[in-house]
């Protein structure tokens, strides 16, 4: 079978851990009940978006890959429903501290891990406080639905990225996300350039990109206005799903085979040129 649903899911986000875990559970069951194989949640959902400010105390929100509590409940919701789920948290190493995504398979097997490669700091984003950059480079996993490849926010603005991946066989690029308002920049709304760079890898790249973004205003230091908008694009760039600003689920399908076929007759991956880019 080639043909797979997609879902991205969007909600907001409180201080009560089991609460977000339970609403997240329900987008992906909903999602699950109207086919989908793979279901992407946003970056960080187990909390506000700490990142806003620098304080210290949102190190105790940190946790340990091994053994996270919220990863194993999530591999046995993908076990239960036979769905692959990436799941943001905020790992904590012996000395550092990373924005990561564990890798789960429709079987609740855990493939893996990837670490944020790039590290924002703005105002309202101040990631570089918390956040050590990625330290085991770009990856794709083989997965029940196909391979996918995943970068976390900021990397999203990074052609790069989605190249390495596409590279490297990803078949599908996966976004889980962040973004919103801008305090630096009253009135700014980045929007609509969040959603044409992505576009842009998957038409580059002729792969289907997902990306999951948070909703709501949050007060963390600034306030934060975060305004959704996840999206399922095509291997031509084309918008499959789109949200606004509301909590729910959007569900694309594509048929792998018809988009590798594309690719392939194409020939853009054939005509790259790595020694001269070098």
């Amino acid at each position: 079978m080639t043909k797979l649903t997609i879902a991205v899911t969007q909600m907001t986000c409180g201080w009560d851990e089991d609460d977000n875990i339970q609403r997240a559970e329900a987008m992906v069951r909903e999602a699950k009940g109207q086919g989908a194989g793979l279901v992407l949640l946003q970056e960080l959902f187990l909390t506000p978006y700490f990142c806003s400010e620098q304080d210290q105390k949102h190190f105790d929100l940190s946790r340990p890959f091994e053994g996270h509590p919220v990863i194993e409940h999530f591999a046995a919701l993908a076990r239960e429903l036979g769905v692959v789920m990436p799941i943001s948290f905020f790992e904590r190493t012996e000395r550092q501290f990373f924005n990561s995504v564990a890798i789960v398979d429709a079987d609740g097997s855990i493939l893996g891990l990837y670490r944020k490669t790039h590290i924002p700091d703005g105002e309202g984003y101040q990631e570089k406080f918390y956040f050590t950059p990625g330290n085991l480079g770009l990856r794709v996993w083989d997965t029940a639905v196909g391979r996918i490849g995943v970068g976390i926010c900021w990397d999203q603005w990074f052609p790069e990225v989605a190249r390495t991946m596409a590279i490297k066989g990803a078949d599908i690029l996966l976004y889980p996300t962040a973004i919103g308002s801008e305090p630096g920049f009253p009135g700014l709304s980045s929007l609509q350039h969040w959603q044409r760079t992505m576009q842009g890898h998957a038409a580059a790249n002729m792969s289907i990109l997902a990306a999951s973004n948070r909703i709501g205003t949050e007060q963390v230091g600034h306030k934060m206005d975060f305004y959704g908008g996840s999206f399922i694009a095509d291997h031509t760039g084309g918008m499959m799903a789109e949200m606004e600003e509301q909590a729910g689920i959007a569900l694309a399908t594509v048929d792998l085979d018809e988009v590798r076929r594309y690719r392939e007759g194409w020939g853009s991956f054939r005509d790259i040129r790595p020694d001269i880019y070098a």
